[in-house]
């Protein structure tokens, strides 16, 4: 999470990226763009504006060394000599061509930025910015023409959301860079994190907490849901969220003994547990500090709602876990042939 208050653009080019798969070639700008102030007070929170709700960093990866990293390298080589940023930006463009592929992935503008004072963490630094622009929308042009005017369609970039872009701050950790990135085409998103840039989570509270949420979010859908209800699904989740809000630090034994009242429930979730590792590739640990950011944004993402078959919903308050178990209960008519919820209460609110 990043505050650009103070933040300014120093350098700004654009190329074109094409797709080894649709014999579409990169098209390279030799020079840097020289904004009029109206386009760079559009364009400054354009390219900023995503990595301020931004909650997670990332790190580079490499099989062997992460000094060997591409975007590594070239990021590094920019932040040290001043005059190589634009041959460099190149080098990332042909970089980010090399990896269609496949016929799917779409060309599009390649922005390379250069940004100074950005504030993370407390501390100011300058950043290299690399975004992708895969779609443009259409927009009405009006125009003079023999004292009339009239109208056609252009496509253009809209400035409310970019598609895919990452921040590579000049500053690092024990693991390395520290760097941001947000993708909304999620359908090619293996290429963006994984081929392009070549980066895996942060190994902090905001990836412990992030992956143990992810675990029992999908254990409630996928165990609890088809096996048990909603209602179940839901008390769950309840619980969960509310585990981490009175804990600082999570503990996984600690945990179970907490949420789960039935042996065979923390059973189901140890056996699903190590299921969701593997098809991870990952190894969560059994003890780790709770990210607060990270929390609030995943439990405004759960939804606690009970949807019926007969058009009725019931909403549950996901901050009061107990109110479930105590005012709602399910059951079977045997005359009727239905399954049933009765709500106790006082007053209606």
């Amino acid at each position: 999470m990043i505050s650009r208050k103070n933040a300014s653009i120093s350098k700004f080019i654009i190329h074109k990226v094409g797709n080894k798969f649709n014999d579409t070639e990169n098209a390279f700008s030799q020079n840097l763009v020289d904004f009029d102030e109206a386009s760079y007070d559009l364009m400054l929170p354009f390219l900023l504006r995503p990595f301020g709700s931004a909650v997670q960093s990332y790190r580079f990866n490499h099989h062997a060394n992460i000094a060997l990293n591409e975007i590594n390298n070239y990021t590094s080589q920019i932040f040290k000599e001043d005059d190589a940023f634009i041959e460099v930006s190149k080098h990332i463009v042909t970089h980010l061509y090399e990896q269609s592929n496949s016929a799917q992935i779409k060309t599009g503008d390649v922005l390379v930025v250069m940004f100074e004072g950005i504030e993370y963490e407390g501390i100011t630094t300058n950043a290299l910015g690399i975004f992708k622009i895969e779609n443009k929308v259409n927009f009405f042009q009006t125009y003079l023409e023999n004292k009339s005017y009239d109208v056609l369609v252009q496509k253009g970039i809209s400035s409310k959301k970019v598609d895919k872009g990452c921040l590579i701050l000049n500053q690092s950790d024990t693991e390395g860079p520290i760097v941001l990135s947000i993708d909304n085409n999620t359908y090619d998103a293996q290429y963006w994190i994984n081929q392009f840039l070549n980066i895996k989570y942060a190994d902090d509270a905001n990836n412990h907490t992030q992956q143990y949420l992810e675990l029992c979010k999908d254990f409630s859908s996928e165990v609890l849901k088809p096996s048990y209800g909603m209602h179940e699904q839901n008390t769950f989740l309840a619980k969960t969220i509310d585990f981490f809000k009175e804990n600082e630090i999570v503990n996984v034994e600690r945990f179970k003994e907490d949420v789960f009242e039935e042996e065979k429930h923390i059973r189901l979730f140890e056996d699903y547990k190590k299921e969701f590792e593997g098809d991870q590739n990952l190894l969560i640990r059994n003890q780790f500090d709770v990210a607060e950011k990270v929390l609030n944004k995943e439990k405004r993402k759960i939804k606690t709602e009970i949807k019926l078959d007969t058009n009725i919903q019931i909403k549950l308050d996901i901050d009061a876990p107990d109110s479930s178990e105590e005012y709602l209960e399910r059951g079977y008519d045997e005359e009727k042939k239905m399954h049933y919820y009765k709500v106790f209460f006082n007053a209606e609110a």
